[in-house]
């Protein structure tokens, strides 16, 4: 079997039905041609679409209604609604029941992830606010995933065809960062940075580049100490153990000068320090991946977007590349699977056939 013949079942949540989320949703998918790299399943409400239909006036997008995963078609857009009330679509308003549907809609499709009924998951924008519940009480899609796949080595992996940025803490505030940044972390992202490079996008010897926390980071210790007393020791750690890491770099002269072109993946210290950059460079095509899990999950690098949601001008190009790059990743690691596999059972073979000769001997 060839790596493209290899078509992935992929879910797709609806988000928050009240931002952009649908729309890009539908945009995607009226160009019936991404049908021939994915089977689509998308998780939300058909009542929801077809309000979002007559609204943005989009006509060349149809649907087909399942009950289950093991019900969906090749070739169509198979949809399974996760609530039957019949709720409101209001464009650019936070409101509990939008909140309630994207749970709804990001707890059965985790249910099939888990189950392995569908091969990845792509999740259009929440609301970080009107999502939360007793059911999620999560900072974002990365830290739900990682409670429920991995609870200690996931990453956020921010990727376009410019660059990818992986960043050391998440959603935590700015005045916080400084006491996350540990030694063990440092360590523990970056093998899970190498991991996920080798296996889920096929680089066998990945080059990294560590920024620094502090301005000029931290300049010889005069503007910080994180750098010397824990980025550096930790780099030093990772390069004695083989990998090819580079830094600590002050963060505005490394992408300020283009210096990230020259790296496999980038590991940044905090969120806007990663995401500030990867935006402006890769806005319109970024996805959000999350790496170190043992499912696949992408998303569009942009928000709920509730300023132009119901507007028809949102651009899909984010939604497209997330889902693309989830067909990817399951495509790189079925083949890292294969290759491990032969590689074990040559092993086996050369170890049993030593086992027989020193037997004869005997």
């Amino acid at each position: 079997m060839e790596q493209q013949d290899i078509k992935p079942t992929i879910g797709i949540s609806i988000g928050d039905f009240n931002g952009i989320g649908v729309e890009v949703i539908m945009k995607v998918f009226a160009d019936n041609r991404i049908l021939k790299v994915c089977k689509p399943i998308i998780y939300g409400s058909g009542k929801i679409f077809s309000k979002y239909k007559k609204l943005l006036q989009i006509d060349n997008f149809t649907y087909h209604p399942i009950q289950s995963p093991e019900q969906a078609q090749d070739k169509k857009i198979n949809l399974i609604n996760c609530w039957e009330d019949n709720l409101e679509v209001e464009p650019g308003t936070v409101s509990p029941e939008a909140g309630r549907a994207a749970y709804l809609a990001l707890a059965r499709s985790t249910e099939d992830l888990r189950s392995r009924i569908i091969d990845a998951v792509v999740t259009a924008p929440i609301n970080k606010q009107n999502i939360q519940s007793p059911d999620f009480q999560f900072a974002g899609h990365t830290e739900y995933y990682a409670h429920h796949f991995s609870k200690d080595d996931s990453l956020m992996l921010l990727v376009s065809d410019m660059m990818r940025i992986g960043t050391l803490t998440t959603h935590i505030p700015l005045s916080g960062v400084s006491e996350h940044i540990t030694q063990e972390k440092v360590i523990k992202k970056v093998n899970t940075l190498t991991k996920s490079l080798k296996e889920d996008f096929g680089i066998r010897k990945p080059k990294i580049a560590i920024l620094g926390l502090n301005p000029h980071a931290g300049e010889g210790g005069m503007l910080g100490g994180e750098e010397n007393n824990i980025i550096l020791p930790a780099i030093q750690h990772l390069k004695d153990k083989g990998h090819l890491i580079y830094g600590a770099f002050p963060a505005d002269g490394f992408f300020g000068m283009g210096h990230f072109k020259k790296f496999d993946a980038v590991l940044a210290m905090y969120h806007d320090q990663g995401l500030i950059p990867f935006k402006m460079m890769s806005f319109e095509d970024g996805v959000n991946f999350t790496a170190g899990l043992s499912i696949v999950r992408t998303s569009p690098d942009h928000g709920t977007a509730y300023d132009i949601a119901g507007k028809g001008v949102a651009d899909e190009n984010s939604m497209r590349s997330a889902i693309f790059l989830a067909c990817d990743i399951v495509k790189h690691r079925y083949w890292s699977k294969m290759e491990k596999d032969s590689r074990d059972r040559e092993k086996n073979i050369r170890e049993r056939e030593k086992e027989k000769l020193k037997g004869e001997k005997e």
